[in-house]
């Protein structure tokens, strides 16, 4: 029986072991590791940091996971061994005839200066759900919506923030007195889709978000409460809300299967 472990149980192993058990059934023996207890599709991230879903809806477990073959491992990966197709984690060692790596990208709001200790980060669970109770919190102001860094995954999601920020602070009778500004390192919004790009900056004009293409805030002032731009431009903010930076996890470095990060 072919031994199969699959490295991170995100859309990519998710999908990969679905697919591997409807193929091939009880005939291999399939780990599915993470160290997450559950799975949360990245728009839910949004619907509960602005009120719309309670964090207890959006999770799905993967105790409840049930597919012929795959047996789910809740561990973390401590090293991997790609010649040897053997993995260590918290929870044993791990030997594969198939391999796969899925593990993403690990996020480090720390790796831009300030943004920890004046702006809020939304791309990983625990930060999107904390920001729920400081949007309600917000009265009103100036909202930088703004990307640290690239490659950054989901191109769609600081465009639809920016968005459901102005919904948001409309329905709350704010919108009059804030300004939302949505800063990207892109030329458009979605650069694989030139169609919905356009349909996004068709909306912004007519909402009053201001775009700023080709722009990457690099870190943030805490006394001031300004973004710097690489540029060497500012900007002000009174709630600023970051994509942080996106790296291999070390795990993935250290094993040599990352080349630069």
């Amino acid at each position: 029986m072919a031994r199969i472990v699959i490295l991170g149980a995100g859309f990519g192993g998710l999908e990969m072991a679905s697919r591997l058990s409807a193929g091939l059934g009880g005939e291999a023996d399939i780990a599915l590791i993470d160290q997450s207890d559950s799975f949360v599709f990245g728009f839910a991230k949004l619907d509960v940091m602005f009120g719309r879903q309670p964090a207890s809806t959006v999770r799905h477990y993967y105790r409840d996971l049930v597919q012929p073959g795959v047996r789910f491992v809740p561990s973390t990966v401590r090293s991997i061994d790609p010649v040897e197709k053997r993995v260590v984690t918290a929870a044993g060692t791990f030997d594969a005839d198939f391999l796969v790596v899925a593990l993403g990208a690990d996020l480090h709001p720390e790796a831009t200066p300030g943004l920890v200790e004046c702006g809020h980060e939304f791309y990983t669970v625990p930060g999107a759900f904390a920001l729920r109770d400081v949007l309600d919190r917000f009265d009103g102001g100036r909202v930088i919506v703004a990307v640290t860094s690239t490659p950054f995954k989901c191109p769609p999601a600081p465009s639809e923030t920016a968005l459901l920020m102005h919904d948001h602070l409309s329905a709350r009778g704010l919108r009059d007195r804030s300004n939302i500004s949505l800063v990207m390192p892109l030329g458009s919004p979605i650069p694989p889709s030139p169609a919905a790009s356009q349909a996004l900056l068709q909306r912004f004009a007519e909402v009053g978000v201001a775009w700023h293409p080709e722009r990457r805030v690099r870190a943030l002032d805490p006394d001031r409460r300004v973004a710097l731009l690489a540029d060497g431009d500012e900007m002000p903010f009174d709630l600023f809300l970051g994509v942080p930076v996106h790296r291999a996890p070390a795990v993935v470095e250290e094993s040599g299967l990352a080349v630069d990060g």
